[in-house]
């Protein structure tokens, strides 16, 4: 049979030591779920790659020039995309290197199997004729060559006249364009309104 002193020596030896066995044991264990964790994290089929710069030709002729300074490429699902998340600029090109239009957004995705880019957030597009288009949506159909949105568009000619919309739709050179339920402010002199001069 223990005596009072014998199991107060117990108590300050052994129960602590067995209290840090114990800490030990779940701190291995928290362990082992981290290095579980960093394991699949570093299964998934992720990259990312910084200061993008792409050239896309058709039939050895540069058609466009992507750049972004992110790009997270996300493969490890059904439909695999390109995730640019920090802005994007696409500039497109005639046959002889004069620029067509350009594109930039604060975000974008490029979706490779249905070969379309999604621009989204402070969408601002312009066209050779000094035509900006604005809006949160401007999709990029590469195989039709096609540009559309579904969002609220503004565009805002060269001569100052502003045309509000809800859809959109053009080519790759965004002229000539299209915009549904069509509203504007425009610029009218006298002598368009049909003024008498003195």
């Amino acid at each position: 049979m223990m005596t009072y002193s014998q199991a107060k020596k117990f108590s300050h030896l052994y129960l602590p030591a067995l209290f840090i066995c114990m800490l030990l044991a779940s701190c291995e264990n928290s362990l082992n779920d981290i290095k579980k964790i960093q394991s699949a994290e570093a299964d998934k089929p992720i990259s990312r790659s910084t200061d993008v710069d792409i050239i896309y030709s058709d039939s050895a002729k540069v058609k466009a020039h992507l750049t972004a300074p992110l790009e997270i490429d996300h493969d490890d699902v059904a439909k695999p995309y390109k995730e640019m998340s920090h802005g994007v600029k696409i500039v497109f090109f005639e046959d002889d290197l004069s620029i067509k239009g350009t594109i930039t957004s604060e975000y974008a995705i490029e979706k490779d199997k249905e070969n379309m880019i999604e621009f989204h957030k402070n969408v601002v597009a312009k066209n050779a004729q000094g035509e900006t288009f604005k809006s949160d949506e401007l999709i990029y159909d590469e195989t039709n060559k096609k540009l559309y949105s579904n969002k609220p568009v503004q565009i805002i000619m060269t001569n100052g006249n502003i045309m509000n919309g809800t859809g959109f739709n053009s080519n790759e050179s965004l002229y000539p364009w299209h915009i549904d339920q069509s509203t504007g402010v425009f610029h009218v002199t006298e002598n368009q309104q049909g003024g008498v001069n003195p």
